[in-house]
This record gives structure tokens, sequence and C-alpha cells, in this order.
């Protein structure tokens, strides 16, 4: 197989060889993904045997992750819209934060959402907030789009007790407690200038697709109006009893409780918990038929799930590559700062490997055991790490393509939106840290 510098090169080619495939030739990008994750384990090397059973198994390991909840998922976001629940949380949202700030709103709830939920699980719970929003604010649905997403990925990355924080903090023997307070402190900044503020920049710029007039659900004087409170609760469902699992593994671990709240609390039973929920609660506020609404979710479902899967594949051919190893490798010798070459190390293995989770695993397992060598705060090299995952998410990141399908973008709009905005985010949650490091020896734990 390739290794060295060839390995970068063929791992940029391929990458260009998607997007050419996808933007220029018009190629579906399920059909675009899984010819590039082929013809990229070629390339590379690996043996000709092998280069099935690595994408297949590559394919069939995210779907076991996000499969079942994209399904769920958008069953859960029809029947929601269906009902007008959706419509009556953006009422909500628009009176607390006012027209001109909902962006801001909704990438703050994003933040919050995302310190017990996984981000893929809260996007596709939230996403059906988007149109409803910028059909009632005349602000571009792109604003939106890049508020959540910019909002859930920042907290997903920064705060614990998300898995990838968490194992930064142990990685680099940080009191866990204080890394979450820093945590937060660093989070709230990058989602308002990654989210807000970059989202409102590009939301000018770049032009939906998708009819809001088409997408939004016309008033219906005959249909019984659901209160605020039921909506609230049917959409908060999966959110509490996931955030019920996280806090009974941390308070009372090894109990008949614990155990019952991390069935029901794992992503999927939750989601199928709150599906059928929402079938029972909601029936008296819908006027279409259930089997339709069952037939738009799956036929949306579908692609979304074989996208997302290539995704997937492709991201496990440049895993078995070797690229994250040789990365770490030719990096341990760069003479720059401590905190930025920890930015840099986690977001270039966040970019090449198409994992967040992975290349804050992978940095903290390095730069952790030399802490006292490099003579830096745990908690401050901790969330530096953390802030170089947030962005440059690219098509072999599973989560572009979940951000690409349920925000109904291009991948040029996604690479504008979510690429460029997580990268922002991941620069001011850095420059955040920074901050911080000014009051060492002043603030407790730095």
């Amino acid at each position: 197989m390739l290794t060295g510098p060839l390995l970068i090169g063929v791992f940029v080619l391929a990458l260009a060889f998607l997007f050419l495939l996808i933007m220029r030739w018009k190629v579906e990008p399920f059909l675009a993904l899984i010819c590039t994750a082929f013809v990229t384990a070629i390339a590379i090397g690996m043996p000709i045997a092998e280069v099935p059973g690595i994408v297949t198994a590559g394919f069939g390991n995210t779907l076991a992750g996000v499969g079942i909840l994209i399904g769920l998922g958008v069953i859960f976001g029809q029947f929601l819209g269906a009902s007008g629940a959706i419509e009556r949380i953006a009422d909500v949202l628009l009176k607390l934060f006012g027209i001109r700030r909902s962006p801001a709103g909704l990438s703050i709830a994003g933040t919050i959402v995302s310190i017990p939920v996984f981000f893929d699980a809260a996007f596709v719970i939230l996403s059906g907030l988007l149109k409803s929003l910028a059909t009632r604010t005349g602000i571009s649905v792109m604003t939106f789009v890049t508020a959540l997403g910019i909002g859930l990925i920042t907290s997903h990355n920064m705060i614990a007790p998300t898995p990838g924080p968490m194992i930064v903090a142990e990685n680099t023997g940080s009191d866990l407690g204080l890394f979450i307070i820093y945590g937060i402190i660093c989070a709230l900044p990058a989602a308002l200038v990654g989210g807000y503020l970059y989202g409102m920049y590009i939301g000018k710029r770049v032009q939906s697709d998708v009819s809001l007039e088409d997408e939004a659900v016309e008033p219906d004087d005959d249909r019984k109006q659901i209160s605020t409170g039921l909506s609230f609760g049917i959409l908060s469902l999966p959110i509490v009893l996931i955030l019920a699992n996280t806090v009974s593994k941390m308070l009372i671990p090894d109990t008949g409780v614990a155990t019952v709240l991390g069935f029901i609390g794992d992503k999927n039973i939750a989601l199928l918990i709150s599906v059928i929920a929402a079938i029972l609660l909601l029936r008296p506020y819908i006027r279409e038929s259930h089997t339709k609404l069952y037939n738009e979710a799956i036929a949306s479902a579908g692609m979304i799930v074989l996208i997302t899967g290539a995704g997937g594949a492709f991201g496990a051919v440049i895993n078995k590559s070797g690229i994250g190893d040789y990365l770490i490798s030719t990096m341990q010798s760069w003479s720059i700062p401590v905190l930025l070459l920890a930015f840099i190390f986690s977001q270039i293995l966040r970019a090449s490997l198409g994992s967040s989770t992975v290349a804050l695993v992978t940095t903290s397992s390095i730069m952790g055991p030399l802490i006292l060598e490099l003579g830096v705060s745990p908690i401050l090299l901790g969330l530096a790490i953390c802030a170089g995952g947030i962005g440059l998410s690219l098509p072999n990141d599973s989560g572009f393509w979940v951000v690409n399908r349920f925000g109904k973008l291009t991948v040029a709009q996604t690479l504008r939106i979510w690429t460029i905005g997580g990268f922002i985010a991941g620069l001011t949650a850095l420059a955040a840290v920074y901050a911080l490091s000014l009051f060492s020896g002043i603030l407790p734990g730095l």
C-alpha cells in the first residue's frame, strides 16, 4: 500500500474526483461516494480481495449507528409537521428571541440540546424547525441550517458528557467538572460566531433550492389546534429519555434503574418510543392519513440512509489507509505553540478521517501523556483539542451527508455552510481557549 506523502496526495485527488462527480457531472451522491470509495481503495494499493469487504463494512457500520435513527427521525418529523407542532414551537422561539435574533436562539438551543444528545440524533429531531422558522421570519433557511448545525456540532465536540470531550478530559487528566464549565464558556461564543453571525452572512449569499411555500404547512381552520405544552413535550421526549440515560450512568451506575433508563435512553429506543407517542397523541391534530405520512417519510429516508452509509464507506477506506498514523508521526516534529499544535493536529485528523470523535481520541491519546513535558494546563490543552474537532467536515464524514440531506442542500452549499461554518466556529473556540489562558493561575484548574 502507498505510504507517506503519496497517501496524502491520493486522499486529495479522491476528494477532487468526488466533487467533480457530484458537482460537475451531476452524478447522484450515493453512486459517486461508492465509486470513489472503491477507486480510492484500489489507488492506495489495498489488496483487491479485501476492498469489497472494507467498503461494505464501512457502509454497514455507519448505518448500524444512524440507520434506524434516520428512519425513525424522518417519521417523527413527519408527524410533528403534520400536526402543527413545529409551527407552534417556532412561534414560541420567535416570541422569546424576536425575528431578527431567532437564528441565535436556534443556535443556542442546538448547543444546549447536543450536550446530552448525539449530533446526528439532535439534527434529525430539530431539523423540522428550519423551514418553519424561515417561512415565518423571512430569513434565509440557509441561515437557520447553519445556526442549528454549528450549534449542535460545537457542543458535541466541546462539552462533556458527549464521548469525545469525555475521553479528552480523561486522557489529559483534567477535572471533569471544570472541563465542562470551561467547555461551555468556549462553546457559546463559537456557536454564536460560527452559527449565528456566519449564518446571517452566508444566508444572504447562498440561495436555497427549496420552495418554502411548498414546504410550509398551510393553516387549517378545521384542524384541532395543538397546544404549546404538547408540542414541546413530544419534541422533548427523545431528548429527555436520552438525557435520563446519561444522568443515570453518572449518578447511579450499575443499578436496576440505570439499566432500565439505559435501555429506554438508547437513541434508537428513545426515538422509537417518541414515534409511538407521536402517532398516538398527535392523531387528533392530523388531517392526512397515516399511510400517506408513512409513505412520504420512507421515501425521504431511503436515499438519506444510502448516502449516509456511502459516506461511511468512503471514510472507512481512508481510515484503513493509515493516513492517521502518518499525520501523527509528521506533526510531532512541528515546532509551533502547544495549544495551536493540538488544534491543528485534531483539525487535520478530523478532515482526513471523517470523524470528530476519532480525531479527539487520537489527538488526546498522543498529547495527553506529554502534558508534564509540554508545561501546559491539562484543561487548556484538552479544550484546544476539542476545538480542532469542530470544523472541516468533508464528504468522508457521515455527518456531512446528514446535514446535506436533512438541510436539503447541494454539496457546494454544504461545503460553504457546514464545512466553513464549522471551521470558523473551531477557530473561535480556539480563540476562547487562548483568552482563558490569559487567566492561568487565577481561575481554578488553569
